[in-house]
């Protein structure tokens, strides 16, 4: 049954921008269309609430709008082998904002280290640089603001939350989410085939290194 809440506008004349209001609905929306591929569809970009979907040569835009439209709410999709895509991440949660957050949320740091593993993440979208996603559905509570001021140089492996959000940066960089722990595994490495260990869709579950 299709969705009457989805609108569906051309972006250029390659592409179309399916607004889905969540980001919940987005990531529901890209695993499916990753899992079984529109015709005529060349590339997917999520976003926190849309959803960019840009065709292939010679297409016409215009259909592949219409087959968007009358396509059903997706359930989550399942991988290749039928079960979910799910990556572990260990994680010392050493990071120099964890008492920090311990102050925001009312929890001790131990509650918050709790909290971070006790639900699995779902990656949303990418975001500032490769290998870096966006993680959805983590427990309520460690909801937290960005840094009042950004640090210059956060280290590659540092793990961080954001609003809603909790992400692992794949590189030095600049950054303003406050800093939890890290983690030794390497979120973007060319020689890896998809090169983003952290892929739309996919289930992550952070857990304390040993």
């Amino acid at each position: 049954m299709s969705d009457a809440r989805v609108a569906v506008l051309p972006y250029g004349d390659r592409a179309l921008l399916v607004e889905l209001g969540s980001t919940d609905r987005v990531t529901a929306w890209t695993a499916a269309l990753t899992e079984h591929p529109v015709p005529g569809v060349l590339d997917l970009v999520p976003a926190a609430e849309t959803l960019l979907v840009v065709a292939d040569d010679g297409v016409d835009v215009a259909a592949l709008g219409q087959r968007l439209r009358a396509l059903g709410e997706p359930v989550p999709v399942a991988g290749r082998d039928g079960a979910p895509y799910v990556v572990e991440v260990p994680v010392r949660y050493d990071g120099p904002d964890l008492a920090d957050v311990a102050g925001l949320t009312g929890l001790s740091e131990e509650e918050v280290v709790e909290a971070h593993t006790g639900r699995a993440w779902r990656v949303a979208f990418g975001g500032f640089a490769p290998g870096f996603a966006y993680l959805v559905g983590g427990d309520e509570r460690l909801h937290v603001p960005r840094r009042e001021s950004s640090r210059t140089k956060v280290p590659a492996g540092a793990v961080g939350l954001a609003g809603e959000f909790s992400g692992v940066y794949p590189r030095e960089s600049p950054g303003g989410w406050q800093l939890i722990g890290t983690t030794g595994l390497a979120m973007w490495d060319l020689d890896r085939d998809p090169p983003a260990l952290l892929r739309p869709g996919a289930e992550v579950r952070f857990v304390v290194a040993r």
